[in-house]
């Protein structure tokens, strides 16, 4: 049961345009969005987040990647199945959708960004030069850096909302490994 409200005609009235946006960008409103919805500062901050990252140059489809892999760690059932779909509809096989969510890519560039995000959560950030001249050398410039970066940020959010609120699943779920 969610530890907080998630019915939406019981959010602020600041958050109803909101989501009304969301509504129409999935055709439905996730369980996560009306949680989030309780406060519109955090509501408003986390969709221009997905909004901007979604417009970045990482791609969709590894920005999903990265989601699940984070999910997966912090074993966020929410976000895990909210993101494989996600995932799948960015490109992605059921197979590379599994692999990223243990950390792993038969693509060297996408094994990269995930083992550095994985490494970013597992450390707290306290990463290395080795760390960012690998993601260099896989073909990662600032720009892209900087954006996983704020994958990650993005991703340990919804993944404390989801799980300190048990957020209820409403995407297929997905099996934690």
């Amino acid at each position: 049961m969610p530890r907080v409200n998630i019915e939406t005609q019981f959010a602020p009235s600041a958050s109803q345009p909101l989501l009304a946006q969301i509504q129409q960008a999935f055709s439905a409103t996730p369980n996560m969005f009306k949680a989030v919805a309780n406060s519109p500062a955090a509501l408003q901050s986390m969709w221009a987040a997905f909004g901007a990252l979604g417009n970045g140059t990482l791609g969709a489809r590894l920005g999903e990647q990265i989601a699940v892999a984070i999910a997966n760690r912090n074993r966020c059932e929410y976000c895990l199945a909210a993101h494989t779909a996600l995932g799948r509809n960015a490109g992605a096989t059921s197979a590379e959708m599994a692999a990223a969510q243990v950390g792993e890519s038969a693509d060297a560039r996408t094994a990269a960004a995930l083992a550095f995000a994985l490494k970013v959560v597992d450390q707290r950030a306290q990463i290395s030069d080795a760390d960012v001249i690998n993601l260099r050398q896989a073909g990662f410039g600032d720009e892209q850096i900087v954006e996983i970066m704020a994958h990650v940020a993005l991703n340990l959010f919804t993944n404390y909302i989801n799980v300190a609120l048990d957020v209820p699943v409403d995407f297929p779920k997905v099996a934690l490994k």
